[in-house]
């Protein structure tokens, strides 16, 4: 089979969120074969190259969202010089239909089960000139060019102003409107890329998107748009994994951004609109827990295309440390992470401190992963204030030198030299976050067999199931509680580290996640039609049942014609 894998900011970067999981299941999959198109952020994700790839890449398509306009197709594609008259007519109608649909507020109706679902007036209208736009731009040149144009503002204010437009966006300013009109561009650049061919490369490379049995998106954010049009131009299924919600970044993004309130709007409606469209048109949506899986379904996800799969982590590295019952200082909570508010380890000073008034020997290692932004520099620099605040210095005897039970360490250090002796140092592993997504620590803990104090955010309580203690977040006096029933019980603490070991390897391993993705491209195929014969020498790669012309797949199970049936 031939996957079309697609990303945003990730593989095959080697600076990317998404390329640890990617790179597992490319090399996983190895009778399969992949197309790479990768879509990079910055200059810094570019500077720092690729990771090695493996033999069944066929080959890589790279394209920027951050540089300046640039209109260019691919090779051999000229830049566009703007559009004839036509041509004109035909991108202003496209625009005007797209801008109606993301400045048109949602009207919620009634879904199953009384769930609010954003009303379909305006995802048609979005859908309907994003698709018109794409079909313009793959017949000609220019799109980059035209949406920068005075007409674009001129669309946009109207639409703004319009009747049943979403609250604030009338206040939207020429400024603002000219500000919008550069990220849309950016963010539809996709609809102008080379990638929507019918051929291969010289030599036998990647060709496009039209080669592929099936788009693989890594998000549902601008990463899935070549897959939208895969499927529109070529009927290619599209499978959307998102461990972490694009959107709900893109929202968090805009909230920090230094833009006006309308243009935050416009792009928080623009984002939306693009995901309920990806989760519309997906053959299949693969949420990495129960809390992305909620905002898809808030945004309009169908529940039966919806299937959990859960990352696969490499559980081997932690084995040593998991199969020895006796590791740990039974006195010392960890805390290990990468630095930043959302962690509130403020939160969890002030609990360690009530922790400390009840049993005096307990220590705290707060061991974080290397800095390299200023805004997480300053929030260490912060709490290693308040460490220093709330716990003097302390000394055994008059002679002796005074000694902090709260430690900053960072990971790679002589303190923490690996994950490994981090976890392995510790009694009970604390996250104290008030947001998160997957918490990919807390399951690091877990092949560890230790035991876990956590807060209920985002999909811990889905993660411990059971094998841990859960408190409420913001709450410093609950996870004090927690962590010292576990301090002064330590057959507990060694149930719940095995049971949350056990917990680990079943649901949260590489072994599972492409085991499970293997059946889900087998099925995806089986149900879609053959447009190409196999020469890679792979046995079976297209499944019998694709050969089947109609749409049998997609009917359900019935009893045979003339059962019981006079007329048959």
């Amino acid at each position: 089979m031939r996957i079309g894998l697609l990303t945003e900011g990730g593989y095959p970067f080697a600076a990317g969120e998404s390329g640890l999981w990617c790179d597992r299941l490319v090399r996983g999959l190895a009778p399969h074969e992949f197309d790479l198109y990768a879509l990079s952020r910055d200059a810094a994700q570019e500077a720092a190259g690729r990771v090695p790839l493996p033999p069944n890449v066929r080959g890589v398509h790279t394209a920027p969202l951050w540089t300046p306009e640039d209109d260019t197709r691919g090779p051999g594609r000229a830049r566009g010089r703007g559009y004839g008259r036509r041509d004109r007519r035909r991108f202003e109608d496209a625009v005007r239909e797209l801008a109606a649909g993301i400045c048109a507020a949602d009207a919620p109706e009634a879904g199953d089960e009384g769930t609010a679902r954003p009303g379909a007036e305006g995802a048609e209208r979005f859908a309907a000139g994003l698709y018109a736009l794409a079909e313009l731009a793959r017949e000609s040149a220019g799109l980059a060019t035209a949406l920068r144009s005075e007409s674009v503002v001129r669309i946009l204010e109207a639409a703004c102003r319009a009747p049943g437009a979403r609250r604030g966006l009338a206040a939207a300013t020429v400024p603002d409107q000219l500000a919008f009109a550069e990220q849309l561009e950016r963010a539809l650049r996709p609809l102008s890329l080379g990638w929507y061919g019918e051929e291969d490369g010289p030599g036998g490379t990647a060709g496009g998107l039209g080669l592929v049995d099936l788009c693989h998106a890594a998000s549902a954010g601008a990463a899935a748009l070549p897959g939208l049009l895969a499927k529109r131009f070529f009927g290619t299924p599209l499978l959307v994994t998102e461990y972490g919600v694009q959107l709900r970044a893109h929202y968090l993004a805009a909230t920090g951004a230094p833009l006006a309130t309308p243009v935050r709007a416009l792009l928080a409606a623009f984002h939306g609109r693009l995901a309920g469209e990806v989760y519309r048109q997906a053959a299949l949506l693969t949420p990495g827990n129960a809390h992305a899986r909620r905002w898809q379904e808030k945004c309009g996800a169908d529940r039966s295309r919806l299937r959990t799969v859960h990352p696969g982590m490499d559980a081997e590295r932690f084995a040593e440390v998991g199969e020895d019952e006796e590791s740990g200082d039974p006195t010392t909570l960890a805390w290990i992470g990468r630095v930043e508010p959302a962690k509130d380890l403020v939160a969890l000073l002030h609990a360690f401190a009530e922790v400390r008034r009840q049993q005096p020997d307990a220590r705290l290692r707060i061991i974080a992963a290397p800095v390299h932004e200023a805004g997480a520099a300053a929030y260490l620099a912060h709490c290693r204030g308040l460490a220093e605040q709330l716990f003097p210095d302390e000394a055994a005897g008059a002679h002796a030198i005074g000694e902090n039970p709260v430690s900053f360490e960072e990971l790679g250090g002589p303190e923490a030299p690996s994950l490994e002796e981090a976890y392995a140092a510790s009694a009970v592993v604390v996250l104290s976050s008030v947001v998160e997504g997957f918490p990919v620590g807390l399951v690091e803990a877990m092949f560890c067999a230790r035991a876990t104090v956590s807060t209920d955010v985002g999909a811990v309580v889905e993660v411990i199931g059971g094998t841990g203690l859960v408190v409420p977040p913001r709450n410093p006096k609950a996870l004090a509680d927690a962590c010292l029933a576990l301090l002064r019980d330590p057959d507990r603490r060694h149930r719940l580290g095995a049971a949350a070991r056990a917990r680990a390897l079943e649901l949260f391993t590489v072994e599972q996640n492409l085991a499970a993705f293997r059946g889900i491209y087998l099925e995806l195929l089986s149900h879609s039609p053959v447009r190409r014969r196999t020469t890679s020498g792979v046995p079976f790669a297209h499944p019998a049942e694709a050969h089947v012309p109609g749409s049998w797949a997609h009917q359900p199970v019935t009893a045979a014609a003339g059962a019981g049936d006079p007329d048959a």
